[in-house]
């Protein structure tokens, strides 16, 4: 896992012209900040959630085949309260059987068939005060909180706040945070796969700390 500096760069090009002579200079701006403090995410298992080897003939032909939910806990800890927000990046886009923004693939066989997907989900996080999972779809635009949890989606943001505050929802600034991950995998119908020989699950996210 890796935690990353969501820093602003921004290149504002300025000019102005008339209509008798073109401006000879133009301006550019470099901006941003850089936070005191840091966050350091980690995840149980190493982040390894390892379903051992399942013979084909317990796959099912026709529909996916679910595997045991597997729950990982994630703690993210910080030099001192910090704003931020988590974000996921899947590294086997595109090898999803199912088309749904919020599942990750599991790889391919032969380059084309799709082995299999799964989920990650965000429940009971504990902090130095009371907090519930947060999601946002636009990068921190606008949140939506669910105390009984959320889920991380590619490229959505996960965050913490505070559940009482009612609309419009913020991330709070945590030192701490812990939160339980339930990873739910399955297989996709072995009528589409080619499982002549051993085929390993491939699975792999990224998950990352962003600062607010």
């Amino acid at each position: 896992m890796k935690a990353s500096i969501a820093t602003l760069v921004a290149f504002t090009l300025l000019g102005t012209t008339s209509c008798v002579l073109a401006a000879s200079s133009v301006d550019l701006s470099v901006t941003g900040s850089i936070t005191p403090s840091a966050c350091t995410p980690s995840l149980s298992q190493g982040g390894a959630v390892d379903y051992g080897k399942i013979a084909a003939t317990d796959l099912n032909v026709d529909n996916p085949t679910e595997l045991p939910t597997v729950t990982l806990q994630l703690n993210v800890n910080c030099d001192a309260p910090t704003l931020f927000a988590l974000h996921t990046q899947d590294n086997r886009q595109g090898s999803s059987n199912y088309v749904h923004p919020r599942n990750y693939g599991l790889g391919l066989i032969n380059g084309d068939q799709k082995l299999g997907s799964y989920q990650i989900d965000v429940f009971n996080p504990v902090a130095d005060t009371t907090v519930s999972p947060l999601f946002s779809a636009d990068k921190g635009a606008t949140w939506i909180s669910n105390p009984t949890g959320t889920y991380f989606e590619p490229g959505a943001w996960v965050a913490f706040g505070d559940p009482s505050s009612g609309a419009p929802f913020m991330p709070k600034a945590l030192l701490s945070v812990t939160a339980d991950l339930p990873i739910t995998a399955s297989i996709a119908p072995t009528s589409g796969l080619t499982l002549i020989e051993e085929v390993p699950l491939d699975g792999s996210a990224t998950l990352e700390v962003l600062y607010l």
